[in-house]
């Protein structure tokens, strides 16, 4: 972490405490989106809600290892090694590149089998719920981030966005599932949500790097 950057009537102790609790409500939401969608998605046999789910649950992760920095920091004033938060990252981004590699194996056997998907409506649900949680989560860490001067935080901003992005393609998906009822949609979709994790893996891999080019 860099030099404290806060400023005004709010201390640095004050701005960590805030992001420790945006980042347990990110972990509240996070179980509700994981449960919703990996259930809806082995119900309705969905491969994109699948996907969103599986996401949740590595989003999860690194809520925990940003708590874990938090917590430390609050209790000892410093935050864990580096090489501590570079480890976990590198982890997160392996999940995702293998959740990648699931979908695309799994999309492509779904559309040389033909195999149809039900539309779900509970995963409708919470993907549009997920769009305004997604967005008020990443504008409020980008923030904090700012102000403590912290690249774990922003990094784990920019998932929160790519999580905004994967409810839309999720949305986009049933939606079109609804209305138009063909077989090929979720496989489809859940191709184009493996830009965003692999994307979203990149980043997580590189680490400093990317998280400094964030700025």
């Amino acid at each position: 972490m860099s030099a404290p950057l806060a400023s005004g009537t709010e201390s640095r102790g004050d701005l960590v405490r805030q992001a420790f609790w945006l980042e347990w409500l990110t972990i509240a939401w996070m179980l509700v989106e994981a449960a919703v969608a990996i259930w809806s998605g082995y119900v309705a046999h969905s491969i994109t809600l699948l996907a969103f789910g599986f996401d949740s649950v590595i989003e999860l992760f690194s809520a925990g290892v940003l708590i874990w920095r938090l917590t430390t920091e609050l209790r000892h004033g410093q935050t864990f090694s580096e090489q501590a938060e570079q480890r976990a990252s590198k982890i997160g981004g392996a999940l995702l590149f293998a959740l990648a590699a699931y979908v695309v194996a799994s999309a492509a056997w779904s559309l040389w089998t033909q195999r149809a998907e039900e539309f779900s409506m509970p995963g409708l649900v919470v993907a549009l719920v997920a769009i305004p949680t997604m967005y008020f989560l990443a504008k409020r860490k980008i923030a904090l981030a700012e102000q403590i001067g912290s690249r774990a935080l922003r990094a784990d901003a920019v998932e929160s966005i790519t999580c905004g992005w994967l409810s839309v393609m999720v949305v986009l998906g049933l939606t079109a599932q609804y209305f138009i009822g063909a077989w090929w949609i979720d496989s489809v979709t859940s191709l184009g949500i493996v830009w965003f994790l692999v994307k979203e893996g990149r980043e997580a891999w590189a680490g400093e790097e990317c998280c400094d080019s964030c700025h």
